[in-house]
């Protein structure tokens, strides 16, 4: 082998072993970029989703003891303003009349809840019907007894002998109570005179005292024009007998159900919690929205008499209602045990009601739902407010 040949070839390997090398440390040299850094892929658009639909709305009605007017605005305000639908109820509000006995519609399933007195819910319950009252709206009586100052009656004694008009069917009680108590039989120491549920005949003089609501009958007499003068008549012109004053007085419009239903039914239950609970926060909104109220009694249909008198009725119902020491709508015990009384010791119930006749769990439940929320229960700085009297009511 040709030896300088082979030296010539191992030189020329190292040279390049070396330059080789070089280019390896040579941190100025451009290297080979690095592969980018992978990414990661794009989250999907999230699929869009439909909010969720409402729960169906739960019907309820409601049956009335008379015929719409403010008596009952704080009924019409919670399914007019929505407070039935905040807490699931599509609520029917059934007109009253003179023939209606609300405790015999709830009976018979025609209607799920009532307004009644509370002797007239009781009288039926006795006689069979299974009813109870779950909530006390009215806290105080507005039945009066009303006659001219020139009849000298000031007092239930001064009735005796006189033409006194009543309207029957359960709203003579506190009337036949108050006889009684000073010694006068309703049957014969007075002659009693079947009454419309108007003041016509006490002011055209064909009876001595006529049977009044405050808030009702009593306006008409004021709306009137007085023959003799030319105006209208003047409260100064009117004696009345007040049945609180007397003793004699007893409970009025309350919520009744099914007795028998809500022991059974625990869906009933809670929607009487729920219908209550919306009731009363309607009288509370009737309480400090008196005006708007109003309005919403007038467009109810067909409304009883012109927005005068219905901001009158307003008024004075709202002073039946507030203040509420216990809270609204939760039975007073001594103005129930009055009540019982008072029903019992003029045979208009035979015998004290058992236990079963009212209820405040459910009242209580409502009451404490809405003091949660913010609301005023017992409306403690209450006062009337002076309302224009005007002719007819309009």
């Amino acid at each position: 082998m040709n030896t300088p040949k082979i030296w010539r070839l191992l030189a020329l390997l190292l040279a390049f072993v070396v330059v080789a090398a070089s280019c390896g440390n040579d941190d100025d040299d451009v290297s080979e970029p690095a592969p980018a850094p992978a990414t990661e892929a794009p989250a999907p658009e999230p699929e869009p989703t439909e909010a969720p639909a409402p729960a169906e709305l739960v019907e309820v009605s409601l049956q009335l003891q008379w015929v719409p007017q403010s008596q009952f605005a704080g009924f019409f305000a919670a399914r007019d303003l929505g407070f039935y639908e905040d807490v699931g109820l599509d609520v029917t509000i059934i007109d009253g009349g003179v023939d209606i006995v609300p405790a015999t519609v709830l009976d018979s399933g025609a209607a799920d809840f009532a307004v009644s007195w509370v002797p007239r819910g009781l009288v039926p319950r006795e006689e069979g019907l299974n009813i109870t009252n779950i909530a006390q709206v009215f806290q105080r009586s507005g039945t009066l007894q009303v006659s001219f100052v020139d009849s000298g009656i000031t007092s239930p004694s001064d009735l005796e002998g006189k033409l006194v008009g009543n309207w029957g069917f359960g709203n003579e009680f506190e009337l036949f109570a108050g006889l009684v108590s000073v010694g006068l039989d309703p049957q014969s120491d007075v002659t009693l005179v079947q009454q419309d549920f108007n003041m016509t005949a006490l002011i055209n003089g064909d009876i001595d005292a006529a049977q009044a609501m405050i808030y009702n009958e009593y306006a008409q007499v004021l709306e009137t024009i007085n023959p003799d003068t030319g105006e209208l008549f003047q409260p100064e012109d009117l004696s009345v007998i007040d049945w609180n004053d007397v003793g004699t007085a007893m409970l009025q419009d309350a919520i009744w159900a099914d007795a028998d239903k809500l022991e059974t039914d625990a869906e009933y239950r809670d929607i009487a919690v729920r219908f209550v609970e919306a009731s009363l926060r309607g009288w509370i909104h009737c309480r400090d929205n008196f005006d708007e109220c109003v309005d919403i009694v007038v467009g109810a249909s067909p409304p009883f008499g012109g927005p005068a008198h219905q901001a009158w009725m307003m008024n004075e119902i709202n002073a039946l209602i507030w203040p509420s020491p216990g809270g609204v709508g939760i039975m007073d015990q001594a103005l129930y045990d009055q009540t019982i009384d008072v029903a019992t010791s003029q045979g208009i119930l035979q015998a004290a009601p058992d236990a079963g006749a009212f209820r405040r769990d459910i009242a209580e439940e409502a009451v404490a739902n809405l003091e949660a929320a913010g609301h005023d229960v017992y409306g403690n700085d209450f006062a009337r407010r002076t309302v224009e009297v005007k002719e007819g009511g309009n």
